[in-house]
C-alpha cells in the first residue's frame, strides 16, 4: 500500500510543484509552462480600501495582475465606467492597471474623490479589485476665538479644552509652551484622549500664560497652533491678604483655606457609558478624576479578569489599553478613582463588533475536462456577514449560465467541467462594518504529463537522515506517479518509503544500501513520461572529542580540542567562533588541525568558543565556555562618613571580581602620626558587604584602604581614603605582661610590654612604676619613667615577694588604675641538702628513694625540684670496678621520693640528693649506699657444637655476659627430630656452673637434635639459646636400632670435665601428660603490657588473656590470642595503674593459669644502638656467608636419605614443649627469629662452622632516659621516658607483632 503525506512548507520550497492540488492559490509554472499554459487573471497588487492621499502630490491608484494571456485593465468610478482617455490628467502605466492622476500640473485632488474599482480581463475570465475610496487629506486652521484667562483657586480642578479642527485623518494633539517645550504631565496633570488638558487639582506653580495646544497633521506634515491659554491660580494666603487690605479691622473676613476633596470624575461623566469597538482593534478606555489629594485610578472587569499579556495601562493608569480585542473582551469595565477621603467610579459597557473576516477564502481550481470541484467562501463577523458571488465581475445571477456550475450559499459546486467552464469568481462577504472581496479562478486544462525535475539529478545525503528525491510534474488530468529503483527494479512500496502528493519520494532514514538510481514515472490518459535521479548516502560528520569547559587564570594558556570523523569523499572545513562571531584577529589565537590554543589569556578572551565543522551535506558544532579568572580589581571610591571620636563608617565600591566571586574584604589602616607608610590589619568583612563601622583609637591620624579577596588571591590595595585625625585622650589601657624577676640576689627587675603608638591616645607617653614588699606594711614606692619597658630596683632582700604595678600616662592624664602582680627579688643558691635519705630496693633493677624536704626558707628561690645523682660502684658477682658514670634524675616540684629504674642486678650503688631552684643546685646529701639483689642471668655468651661422630656430639659454651648473681648451674635440654618431623622425648641435664663443655654419647646416627641451653642463679633460669646438630652417617651401613617401646634412655652421668652422656631415645609423638599454663610473666609500659606464659598440653590450643584492675570487683575483660602463640600485648591501659592478669585455653573448662599482678608506668625512649654490634645482624651475615655450605649439606642428606624436611612449615613442632621463655635480647616470647633463635635448617645446620652463637654485651647506661642524661619522673615518682636493652627486629606476625614493644624494654620500665 503506498503511503502518502502532504508536503510541509519547508519541503515545498524544494519542489517546484504544480497546480493540480485543489487547495492551491496559484499555478506555480516554470518558464516553459508559463509560455504555453493558459491562466485566468489574478490580482497581485492593489491600493488600500480607504486611500487618503496628499492633495499636493500626484495620486497613484495601484492595480497589478497576472495571467496567460496577459490581462487587460479597465476602471469604474462611483459605479460607472471611468474613461481615462477622456481625462488628460489621468494615465495608466503600460502593461499595468495602475492609474496615475497628475495633480502637480494643475489638477485638484478634490475633483478625483470617489470610489474606484479595477478589472483585469483575458480570454479565461475577469478579476476585480476592492472598492478603493480616494479622499484627499485635510488640515484646516483653527477658528479664531477669544480665550478668557482662567482664574482658579488653589486645589480646584481645571480642564483646558483643545477642540482641534476636524482633519483627515484626525490630528495628533500635544501641549507645549511658547518655548516649544512639552508641558510636564503627572498623575495630577494629564492630557485626555480627546486632547484636553486635565488638572485634578491646581497648584500655584500651574500659573502661566502659555498653555498652547498643537495639532499635527501627518499626511500634510503641518502643525496647527491654538491661541495660548492663560491660567492664574490664587493661593489662600494671597487671597486673604487682598481681602484684609480692603476691609476694616472690625469686619470679619478671610477665605477658607485649601480643603481636601474626595474624587469626582471629570471624564467620562455620569456613572455609566458605552463603548463599541471592532474585533482586532485596540480598545482604549479613559477615566480622569478631580480631587485633593490627587486620586489614584484602578481598573477592573466586572465578572472576569483583565486579559493577560494584552492589557496595558497608560497616562498614569488613567487609560486602559487592550490590544487585539475579540468578542470575549465584551463586558463591563469599571474605573475607580480613590484618595484618602473616598472614591468615585464609572462603568463602561464595552461591546465588541466584528467586520467580516475569513474562515475559508476561496482558492483557485485547476481541473481537467470532466472533473468535479468546489469553491468555498466562508466568513464570519458581528453581525454575521452576507455572502454573494460574482462571475467575471458580474453578479452570478445575471452572469452567463454554465451547466456545470451550481451555487449553494457559500459554495459553488462544479460537475463535469469543460474548457469553456474556465472563469474568475468573486466572493463578497459584507456587514455594516465592512466587506471582504476575494477572487478565485477555475481553470480547465487538458495536458499530457510533464516532469519538471532535471534529468539525472544527483542527490547526496547523510546516513540516517531523510532523503527527498524530487519528481515535480504537471499534467491534466493529474498524472499518477510511480517510483522504481534500478534499471529493472520493481515498483517501490512499503513503509520504508513515503510518497508525497507533489511526486517527491521520501526515504525517512537513508542507509548506505539506499545508494542507487531511482526512476520516476508520471502517466495520465494523455501520455506517460519518466525521469531518473541518483542518490548517494554518505557517512555523517561527527565531533568525537568536543571542546570542554575551561577555567583559566589571566595570562595563562588554554587549548580547546575538536577532533572530527567524516566521510572520506567529503572535504570538511573547521571554523572556530567566539560568541557566535569570528575569532579576533590576534596572533595569540592559534588554530591547529584539531584544536584552538589561546596564548597569554586576557579578560576579553572570556566567552563561548564554538567549533563548527561544515561539509557540503551536513554541519555539526560543539561549544565550550572559557571563563577567565583573576584576582579581583581593587575597590575604589572609598568614603568616610559618620565621623565620631571613637568610630567612623567606611564605604567603598567593589572592583570587578573577574569571574571569581569576592569572598571577603580586608580593611587596613595607616597611622600617619606614629608609623607613616606602615599598613596594619584592621578587620575584614564578607564579600557581600561594602560598608563597615570601624572602631578608632584616640590620637591616630587614620588612612584606610581596602583589599578584595577571591579564590585566586588578593587584589591590589585600593587608593587610600582621606585622612582622619582622632582627638587625644587619656590612655585606655596599661602595659601588659608586667613581671618582677630579680637578676641578682639584691635586686628586682620590673619589665612590661610597652604600649604601641596608637595605644598612647596622646602625646607624652610615660609610665608610672610602683612597688612595695608583700605582707609588709610599707607604702608604695613610685617612679615615673620615659617610654621604656624596664626598671631595676636595687638593694632588695634576697627572694622576697613584691607587689608591682605599672600605669600608663600621657599629657592628658593617667590610664585606669592598673592591676597588681606579684614578683620576687633575685634568687640565691639553696643553703642546705635534703636529709634522711632512704633507699628501698624493690627488685633487682628498680629501687625507690625517699628524702625529707628542705625548709622553704633555705631554698632562697623558686623550688624547681630535686635531683638524684646515682652511680654503680661495682658488680657483686665479678668484684671488678670500671669507669663510674653518674646518672641524674630530676623530680620536679616538692617531691620527696622517686623511682630509680634500669639498675643492674647484684650490684652496689651510691646516690645523693640535691635541691634545685632557679639559681642552681644546693649542696649534696651524704652518699647513700645500696645493693641490688640477684636476678636471672642473661643467656650463655655462646653455644657451639663440635666433633660430630656417628653417635656423639661435643657441646661448648661461654658463661653469661651478665650473670646478675652467682651461677649455680646450667640446664641443657635436647630432643631428636626424625625425618617425619616427629619429636623424640625431651632430655634435661643439669650441669655444674664451673663446667664449660659436655660430650653427649650413644646418640642415634644420622639424627638431628635440637638443644636448649640456659644458666641459673638462685633466682631462676635465664634466657636460653638454641642450636641444632646432626650426628654423622654410617658409611658401612650400620643398622639403625629398631624403634620400639622400652628402650628408654640413661640418666645424666657427671664425671670429670668434659662431661659425657649416653642416650638412646625411642621416637614417639610428644604428648604432655596433662595440660598446664605456668610462668605467666608481665612486662608493663605506660599504656600497654606484654604478657607471656609457658604451656604444656595438646597442640594447637587457642589461648585467651583475662585482665582487670587489681582490687576491683568489675568483671574480667577477655582478649582472644591470635593463633597458638604464647604471648600477647594488652593495649589501652591506664598509666600508673595496678592490673591483675591470667591466661586460659579455649575448650578446656576451668583451665587457667594462676593470677599475676603488674603495674603500668611511663614508657621510656628507646636507645640508639649500633647495628653492627647486634646479634641478629651478625647472625644474618653468618647465614649469608654459609649459604653454599648449607646447600651442600641439604644435597648430601637428600642423596642418602631421600626425604624432605620442611622445617619452616613445622615450626611450631620444634618448640620446647615445656618452656618457651622470653628472650632478653629482642623481647619476643617463645618464637624463633631468623637471626637469633636458630630455627631448624633443612637437612643441615644454620650455624657457623664452629657452632658459635655470640651475644653482645648489654649496655647499662641510662643516657636514653627522658631528658637526655637527666631522666625525669612524674609527680607520683614514675619515670618519664623509656629505658630499654638492645632491640632487634623480628618479622611481623599476627595482629600484635607489628606494634608490640620489646617485653624487656617494658619490663625495665616497670615500676
Amino acid at each position: 500500500m503506498m503511503k502518502k503525506k502532504s508536503i510541509s512548507a519547508s519541503k515545498a520550497s524544494l519542489v517546484f510543484f504544480l497546480c493540480q492540488m485543489i487547495s492551491a492559490l496559484d499555478v506555480p509554472l516554470d518558464s516553459k509552462l508559463l509560455e504555453e499554459l493558459l491562466q485566468p487573471p489574478t490580482i497581485t497588487q492593489q491600493s488600500p480600501k480607504d486611500y487618503i492621499v496628499d492633495p499636493r502630490e500626484n495620486i497613484v491608484i495601484q492595480c497589478e495582475a497576472k495571467g496567460k494571456p496577459p490581462p487587460s485593465f479597465s476602471w469604474t468610478r462611483n459605479g460607472t465606467h471611468f474613461d481615462i482617455d477622456k481625462d488628460a490628467q489621468v494615465t495608466m502605466k503600460p502593461n499595468s492597471g495602475t492609474l496615475v492622476i497628475n495633480i502637480m500640473n494643475g489638477g485638484k485632488a478634490e475633483a478625483y474623490e470617489g470610489v474606484y474599482q479595477c478589472t483585469a480581463r483575458n480570454e479565461r475570465g475577469a478579476a476585480i479589485s476592492n472598492n478603493i475610496v480616494i479622499r484627499p487629506s485635510r488640515s484646516p486652521l483653527w477658528t479664531k476665538e477669544r480665550l478668557e484667562p482662567n482664574h482658579v483657586r488653589e486645589g480646584d480642578s481645571l480642564v483646558l479644552h483643545c477642540r482641534p479642527p476636524v482633519g483627515l485623518p484626525p490630528p495628533i494633539i500635544f501641549w507645549m509652551d511658547n518655548a516649544f517645550q512639552r508641558l510636564p504631565q503627572s498623575e495630577r496633570v494629564s492630557q485626555g484622549l480627546n486632547g484636553d488638558l486635565y488638572f485634578s487639582n491646581v497648584q500655584p506653580e500651574d500659573t502661566r500664560e502659555d498653555y498652547i495646544c498643537y495639532a499635527r497633521f501627518n499626511h500634510t506634515q503641518t502643525i496647527q497652533q491654538k491661541q495660548p491659554i492663560s491660567v492664574k491660580v490664587f493661593s489662600m494666603d494671597s487671597l486673604n491678604d487682598t481681602i484684609a487690605a480692603n476691609l476694616s479691622d472690625t469686619d470679619i473676613y478671610g477665605a477658607k483655606p485649601v480643603t481636601e476633596r474626595q474624587p469626582v470624575l471629570l471624564t467620562p461623566t455620569g456613572s455609566t457609558s458605552t463603548k463599541v469597538e471592532l474585533r482586532g482593534n485596540v480598545l482604549l478606555l479613559e477615566c480622569i478624576a478631580a480631587g485633593l489629594p490627587t486620586p489614584v485610578i484602578r481598573w477592573i472587569k466586572e465578572g472576569g479578569e483583565l486579559p493577560a499579556n494584552r492589557t496595558f495601562f497608560e497616562n498614569f493608569k488613567k487609560t486602559l489599553k487592550i490590544i487585539d480585542v475579540s468578542e470575549a473582551d465584551s463586558g463591563n469595565y469599571k474605573c475607580i478613582a480613590r484618595n484618602i477621603l473616598g472614591s468615585a467610579h464609572h462603568v463602561i459597557s464595552v461591546t465588541v463588533k466584528a467586520a467580516p473576516y475569513w474562515i475559508t477564502a476561496p482558492r483557485n481550481l485547476v481541473l481537467s475536462p470532466g472533473e468535479d470541484g468546489t469553491l468555498i467562501c466562508r466568513a464570519n463577523g458581528n453581525p454575521k456577514p452576507d455572502i454573494s458571488w460574482l462571475a467575471n465581475g458580474v453578479p452570478i445571477a445575471i452572469a452567463p449560465e454554465d451547466p456545470s456550475r451550481k451555487v449553494d450559499g457559500d459554495t459553488i459546486i462544479f460537475s463535469h467541467v469543460q474548457e469553456r467552464s474556465s472563469a474568475v469568481y468573486q466572493c463578497n462577504a459584507s456587514n455594516e462594518y465592512g466587506y471582504l472581496l476575494a477572487n478565485a479562478f477555475v481553470n480547465v486544462l487538458a495536458e499530457p504529463p510533464r516532469i519538471l525535475t532535471t534529468a539525472n539529478k544527483l542527490y547526496q545525503v547523510i546516513a540516517d537522515s531523510p532523503a527527498l528525491l524530487d519528481c515535480a510534474y504537471f499534467g491534466s488530468p493529474k498524472p499518477e506517479i510511480e517510483w522504481f529503483k534500478g534499471v529493472k527494479g520493481s515498483i517501490l512500496r512499503g513503509n520504508e518509503y513515503i510518497f508525497h502528493d507533489n511526486g517527491t519520494l521520501e526515504i525517512p532514514v537513508a542507509q548506505k544500501d539506499s545508494t542507487g538510481t531511482y526512476t520516476c514515472v508520471a502517466r495520465n490518459e494523455l501520455g506517460k513520461i519518466q525521469n531518473e535521479v541518483h542518490l548517494e548516502v554518505k557517512d555523517p560528520t561527527m565531533i568525537i572529542k568536543q571542546p570542554e569547559y575551561k577555567v583559566i587564570q589571566r595570562y595563562g594558556q588554554v587549548s580547546f580540542e575538536c577532533i572530527i570523523k567524516h566521510d572520506s569523499t567529503l572535504l570538511p572545513t573547521v571554523i572556530w567562533l567566539k560568541d557566535n562571531d569570528a575569532l579576533p584577529d590576534d596572533e595569540r589565537f592559534l588554530v591547529g588541525k584539531d584544536n584552538l590554543t589561546i596564548m597569554n589569556v586576557t579578560d576579553k578572551d572570556d566567552g563561548t568558543y564554538t567549533c563548527i565543522v561544515n561539509t557540503t551535506l551536513d554541519s555539526v558544532s560543539a561549544s565550550a565556555v572559557l571563563t577567565v579568572v583573576a584576582r579581583p580589581n581593587p575597590p575604589f571610591d572609598l568614603e568616610l562618613t559618620g565621623q565620631l571620636e571613637r568610630s567612623v563608617e567606611l564605604s567603598w565600591i567593589p572592583g570587578d571580581e573577574n569571574n571569581s566571586p569576592i569572598t571577603n574584604f580586608v580593611i587596613e589602616y595607616e597611622d600617619g602620626l606614629h608609623e607613616p607608610g606602615v599598613w596594619h590589619y584592621q578587620t575584614e568583612v564578607p564579600g557581600t558587604q561594602t560598608t563597615v563601622q570601624l572602631k578608632l583609637s584616640p590620637y591616630v591620624n587614620y588612612s584606610f584602604r581596602v583589599i578584595a579577596v577571591n579564590e585566586i588571591g588578593r587584589s591590589q590595595p585600593s587608593e587610600p581614603s582621606e585622612q582622619y585625625l582622632t582627638k587625644s585622650a587619656n590612655p585606655d589601657e596599661n602595659p601588659s605582661n608586667v613581671q618582677g624577676i630579680g637578676s641578682e640576689p639584691d635586686n628586682l627587675v620590673i619589665t612590661w610590654e610597652s604600649l604601641k603608638g596608637f595605644q598612647s591616645n596622646g602625646p607624652g607617653l610615660q609610665y608610672k612604676v610602683s612597688w612595695r614588699q608583700k605582707d609588709v606594711d610599707d607604702e608604695w614606692t613610685s617612679v615615673i619613667v620615659a617610654n621604656v619597658s624596664k626598671y631595676i630596683v636595687s638593694g632588695t632582700p634576697t627572694f622576697v615577694p613584691y607587689e608591682i604595678k605599672v600605669q600608663a600616662l600621657n599629657d592628658l592624664g593617667y590610664a585606669p588604675e592598673p592591676s597588681e602582680v606579684i614578683g620576687h627579688s633575685g634568687e640565691d643558691l639553696p643553703m642546705v641538702a635534703p636529709g634522711n635519705v632512704q633507699v628501698h630496693v624493690i627488685n633487682s633493677t628498680l629501687a625507690k628513694v625517699h628524702w625529707d624536704p628542705v625548709p622553704l626558707k633555705t631554698v632562697r628561690g623558686h623550688l624547681q625540684g630535686y635531683k638524684v645523682y646515682y652511680w654503680k660502684v661495682q658488680s657483686l658477682s665479678r668484684r671488678s670496678r670500671r669507669h663510674v658514670e653518674k646518672k641524674i634524675l630530676t623530680f620536679k616540684g616538692n617531691k620527696t621520693f622517686g623511682m630509680l629504674p634500669g639498675l643492674e642486678p647484684y650490684s652496689s650503688y651510691k646516690l645523693n640528693v640535691r635541691v634545685v631552684n632557679g639559681k642552681g643546685e644546693g649542696p649534696a646529701s651524704p652518699d647513700k649506699v645500696f645493693k641490688t639483689p640477684e636476678g636471672v642471668p642473661s643467656s650463655p655468651s655462646f653455644l657451639k657444637i663440635t666433633n660430630p661422630t656417628l653417635d656423639s656430639l661435643t657441646l661448648e659454651w661461654g658463661s653469661p655476659t651478665h650473670p646478675n648473681g652467682v651461677l649455680i648451674s646450667y640446664i641443657l635440654k635436647f630432643q631428636p627430630i626424625n625425618n617425619t618431623h616427629e619429636l623424640g622425648p625431651l632430655v634435661e641435664i643439669r650441669i655444674p656452673a664451673n663446667e664449660s663443655s659436655l660430650i653427649l654419647k650413644n646418640l642415634n646416627y644420622s639424627t638431628r637434635y635440637k638443644f636448649y641451653f640456659n644458666a641459673q642463679t638462685s633466682v631462676g633460669s635465664g634466657s636460653q639459646i638454641t642450636e641444632e646438630a646432626v650426628t654423622i652417617m654410617d658409611e658401612a651401613g650400620i643398622l639403625r636400632p629398631a624403634v620400639g617401646a622400652g628402650t628408654g634412655y640413661s640418666e645424666t652421668l657427671f664425671a670429670t670435665s668434659p662431661v659425657t652422656h649416653t642416650v638412646r631415645p625411642t621416637f614417639y609423638k610428644v604428648q604432655p601428660l596433662y595440660p598446664r599454663i605456668r610462668n605467666v610473666t608481665t612486662a608493663a609500659a605506660e599504656t600497654y603490657a606484654n604478657i607471656s606464659w609457658e604451656y604444656e598440653g595438646p597442640d594447637h590450643a587457642n589461648f585467651y588473656v583475662e585482665y582487670g584492675v587489681a582490687g576491683s570487683k568489675e568483671d574480667w575483660k577477655k582478649e582472644i590470642v591470635n593463633g597458638s602463640r604464647s604471648f600477647f600485648v594488652l593495649k589501652g591501659l591506664t598509666p600508673g595503674t595496678a592490673y591483675k592478669v591470667r591466661v586460659g585455653a579455649e575448650g578446656l573448662s576451668g583451665f587457667r593459669s594462676s593470677e599475676d599482678v603488674f603495674e603500668t608506668g611511663p614508657a621510656m625512649a628507646s636507645r640508639q644502638v649500633d647495628i653492627a654490634t647486634q646479634g641478629w645482624f651478625i647472625g644474618l651475615m653468618c647465614a649469608v656467608a654459609l649459604l653454599i655450605l648449607i646447600l651442600l649439606i641439604v644435597c648430601f642428606i637428600r642423596r642418602n636419605k631421600g626425604g624432605k624436611y620442611p622445617v619452616k612449615e613445622k615450626e611450631d613442632a620444634h618448640a620446647d614443649p615445656e618452656i618457651q621463655p622470653m628472650k632478653e635480647d629482642d623481647g619476643t616470647f617463645g618464637e624463633y627469629s631468623d637471626a637469633e633463635d636458630h630455627k631448624p635448617l633443612k637437612k643441615g645446620s644454620r650455624t657457623p662452622s664452629d657452632r658459635t652463637v655470640k651475644k653482645e654485651d648489654s649496655d647499662d647506661s641510662l643516657v636514653d632516659y627522658g631528658e637526655g642524661v637527666n631522666g625525669q619522673f612524674n609527680e607520683d615518682g614514675s619515670f618519664i621516658g623509656q629505658y630499654s636493652g638492645k632491640k632487634e627486629k623480628e618479622p611481623a606476625e599476627g595482629n600484635e607483632s607489628s606494634e608490640a614493644p620489646s617485653p624487656v624494654n617494658a619490663m625495665n620500665s616497670f615500676v
